[in-house]
């Protein structure tokens, strides 16, 4: 499974208590005044859910809690790789109780799964067939990576370094294809960005539009990739290299520091 295979399987959970109730980013600090509009982020998160079943993608919603403010981001409560699904332990203590309604579906749904016992979050893992690029940041920890070795060893783990202000790894860096990928140089040091270039074409997003989540899209399989038609330069970018991007007005739920690919957890790809 990869970043880019056909999406089969992705669970969401709709913004319906959204709110930034505790600024744990730095996007959530520039909105903190202004806050969500509940009912906007929920009709854009609506019309996420219908392109993508539109799409063929069958879509598990997970059910919304009032005690869980940014529970919309479902990428963070897990994350699978080939077969195997891995509940996250969350780091921000205003997050952690939001993997408990995943637990109880994939327990209806029979379908196992790993805990980790460590600081890690999904938005710092990435999947490029048997290379795993893990971001180590305030969100995962070492510990958490080196338990993750040790349960996958047919996989080789990356660790990428980053600037922990940006959040998870999937912020400032995504794969798009086997060989492209979506990277703002600034969150990395040299050694790092040299060793991605060495993997991939990079395609640089620039400052303004990292802001607006412009790295974070999501792939869906058949150079499929879903983007907020505000990041034009990064859409552009897609489309000269091949990519069909579908547009969705998320500017309501990007407030609150996350946006395509946080907003869903794949369970099933390829």
């Amino acid at each position: 499974m990869t970043e880019y295979d056909t999406l089969r399987q992705v669970i969401l959970c709709p913004p319906k208590f959204m709110a930034i109730e505790e600024a744990i980013n730095e996007v959530q600090k520039q909105y903190e005044n202004e806050n969500i509009n509940k009912e906007r982020a929920m009709k854009q998160h609506a019309q996420f859910e219908k392109l993508l079943k539109e799409n063929g993608v069958d879509v598990v919603t997970l059910p919304a809690s009032e005690e869980f403010p940014e529970q919309v981001f479902t990428r963070d409560i897990g994350f699978t790789i080939g077969s195997e699904v891995f509940i996250a332990d969350l780091a921000a203590d205003i997050r952690k109780g939001e993997e408990k309604p995943l637990k109880e579906w994939l327990t209806e749904e029979d379908i196992p799964y790993q805990s980790s016992s460590d600081r890690m979050e999904g938005g710092d893992v990435i999947v490029d067939r048997s290379t795993l690029y893990v971001g180590i940041s305030s969100r995962t920890s070492e510990e958490a990576v080196r338990q993750l070795e040790k349960k996958l060893p047919k996989y080789q783990v990356k660790r990428i370094p980053f600037d922990g202000r940006y959040l998870h790894l999937d912020c400032v860096f995504n794969i798009l294809s086997s060989e492209k990928a979506l990277i703002f140089p600034p969150a990395f040091d040299q050694d790092t960005l040299d060793e991605l270039a060495a993997a991939f074409e990079l395609i640089e997003v620039e400052s303004d539009e990292q802001f607006s989540l412009g790295t974070n899209v999501l792939s869906i399989g058949n150079s499929k990739v879903f983007s907020l038609p505000q990041n034009e330069k990064v859409n552009t970018a897609l489309r000269a290299n091949g990519f069909h991007v579908i547009e969705v007005d998320f500017s309501e739920i990007i407030k609150s520091g996350g946006s395509f690919r946080c907003c869903s957890m794949p369970v099933v790809r390829g």
